[in-house]
């Protein structure tokens, strides 16, 4: 994945994609050898589409993992000036009848300066669906909500979520990269239960490690079951070392809704603010947030 965020090279377009896709037969965003990932099948159709010899690699807001789905994820792919003149017009109804009906790009323009899909991204939010209905999940739903076997408290889970809002080193909860740092902003953690009883958590963020909604998600869950009290969530925070009783969940329940940007002219001063290196105060340098998810 490209990391340039200064913009296209002199003789290419930046193009901004808005897509979605079912992750249930992907493993994953990222391109993998033998491995069907959205962004092979993207790229691949943009080769074949555009009949170019290359193939135009994309930069992705937020890389999510095997199983999970996207309702507003946001890419960018740099083409060459006469690529992007002949096929811009039809380029969107082209990958419709190239793509799989698994995965659908809504909208291909022209980016403005300085936007990077992920670098330029303010926030990312994401949606988890669970049920404790004793009967199960509506098999309409089964691929998108998960089945939690006991009943669940969400105002308890809203009071546990309250102790993890706001900046901190999120290592309890995140797989770790060798030299990546685990510090992030989390924006929101809310729960909400719906009228057909599927309970949604919308968990917001600047930027997300790997596993960390999943992980959230499962140390939330067993205080709603009641297996852990309110206050537990956040002493594993304050540990800063995984916890064994927090359990990653399933992917399937786990949708990133939507992707937020500033506006046009504080794109690129906000591109290089994601690049710096994040500390909390009195710890050593971290590295750039890493590309792996949720």
């Amino acid at each position: 994945m490209s990391e340039d965020i200064e913009g296209a090279a002199p003789g290419f377009v930046r193009v901004r994609l808005d897509l979605s896709y079912d992750g249930k037969d992907f493993s994953g965003w990222a391109k993998q050898t033998a491995r069907r990932t959205v962004q092979g099948e993207i790229e691949d159709a943009l080769r074949t589409v555009t009949r170019s010899s290359v193939t135009y690699e994309l930069t992705v807001a937020g890389r999510t993992d095997s199983g999970v789905h996207a309702r507003g994820q946001v890419a960018h792919v740099d083409l060459p000036e006469d690529v992007w003149a002949e096929h811009h017009d039809k380029l969107l109804r082209r990958l419709a009848g190239r793509l799989a009906h698994d995965v659908r790009v809504w909208k291909v323009a022209e980016a403005p300066p300085g936007f990077n899909a992920r670098f330029a991204a303010v926030w990312r939010r994401y949606a988890y669906r669970v049920t404790d209905n004793p009967g199960g999940v509506d098999p309409l739903l089964r691929g998108h909500v998960l089945w939690h076997d006991w009943p669940l408290d969400v105002d308890a889970m809203n009071r546990a979520a309250e102790k993890l809002v706001g900046e901190h080193d999120f290592a309890a909860y995140c797989r770790r990269r060798e030299g990546a740092t685990t510090i992030r902003t989390l924006q929101e953690l809310s729960w909400e239960r719906g009228a057909d009883g599927v309970i949604t958590a919308t968990v917001r963020a600047d930027a997300f490690c790997h596993n960390m909604v999943r992980s959230l998600v499962g140390a939330m869950l067993f205080v709603g079951d009641g297996h852990r009290d309110a206050d537990w969530p956040g002493k594993v925070l304050a540990a800063g070392v995984r916890d064994s009783a927090v359990h990653v969940v399933r992917p399937h329940g786990l949708t990133l809704e939507e992707v937020g940007y500033p506006a046009d002219d504080l794109l690129a001063e906000r591109a290089r603010q994601a690049r710096n290196m994040r500390t909390l105060p009195g710890s050593p340098a971290g590295s750039l947030p890493g590309g792996g998810c949720c």
